[in-house]
């Protein structure tokens, strides 16, 4: 009967689990909705800000902005975006590991002399690398709270900021990218300088249109450069907010099967051990009875 009530236990704390799990998956699918919507707006401006720059830039022999600077990566930042919070099967840990190859394959030259900082966007990407005495600057776990792009404006100007100055020579972004539900699949970019490459390849795909510009041409592409980079960081915030609202609602769906398979296999070992129970107390009665009758 022990080993009865063990069983009954167990079958009481996975159903508990069970609907947890379910009523996380609700949660997250509801929260992705919101997600997706946002991220599916942006990425036609965003898409269409980095054409018109690269039309526009593709003239210029050469612009005074100091975003296209290239310079020697002696000092790297590498802005990892994670999340707050976990479940979300292995969203965060993907993020880690892809930071991690990212300076072991490319800049491990710069780590072994203290030169590659990082920039966390979520509290698990944070509080890994402060455990383990990475160069972390400063603290952006609330911008998940209100996610704006006033919010990440702020991040992004502080890394532009940076830049200019000299602290930084390189930047990238590592993040997940949003394409369903079900697949997300991770990015690595270059923030900082404005990759060059990437702009002769949007030119290629771009329309050549003969812009009426007021005013200069030059002066245009610089202020749009700053905007761009600010786009492109909320955009890599909004793919990594909605992917892991599709891992966590994958992984809680996945969870909840394994939780029912649990249960039926639960079931069947409490319906063997409660009817290995009352065969055996069905034989000590007619064994019983046999003695009695025999005596």
């Amino acid at each position: 009967m022990a080993n009865l009530k063990e069983v009954r236990n167990r079958i009481t704390s996975v159903s508990s689990t069970q609907q947890i799990t379910k009523a996380m998956k609700m949660v997250s699918a509801a929260k992705l909705k919101r997600a997706t919507n946002a991220i599916v707006q942006l990425r036609p401006y965003a898409e269409k800000l980095k054409d018109i720059l690269a039309n526009l830039s593709a003239s210029l022999e050469d612009s005074s902005s100091p975003y296209i600077q290239e310079r020697e990566p002696a000092r790297v930042l590498i802005v990892a975006v994670s999340s707050n919070r976990g479940l979300a099967g292995a969203f965060n840990a993907n993020v880690i590991k892809a930071v991690n190859q990212l300076i072991s394959e490319k800049y491990s030259e710069q780590f072994q002399k203290g030169n590659v900082s990082i920039v966390a966007i979520g509290k698990k990407t944070q509080d890994y690398y402060e455990k383990r005495r990475y160069n972390v600057i400063g603290n952006n776990n609330e911008v998940y709270s209100a996610l704006t792009f006033e919010n990440v404006s702020r991040i992004s100007e502080s890394i532009m900021e940076g830049f200019v100055n000299g602290n930084y020579d390189r930047v990238e972004v590592v993040y997940n990218h949003f394409r369903n539900a079900g697949i997300q699949y991770l990015v690595t970019e270059q923030l900082l300088p404005l990759p060059k490459n990437n702009q002769s390849a949007a030119t290629d795909h771009a329309a050549k249109v003969d812009y009426i510009l007021e005013p200069s041409q030059e002066e245009i592409v610089n202020e749009l450069i700053p905007k761009s980079i600010k786009i492109q960081l909320y955009k890599a915030v909004l793919d990594s907010h909605a992917s892991e609202h599709g891992a966590r609602m994958t992984a809680m769906d996945k969870a909840t099967d394994n939780a029912g398979e649990l249960l039926r296999s639960l079931r069947l070992s409490y319906n063997q051990a409660r009817q290995a129970a009352i065969t055996t107390e069905l034989t000590e009665i007619v064994s019983g009875a046999a003695a009695l009758s025999n005596g």
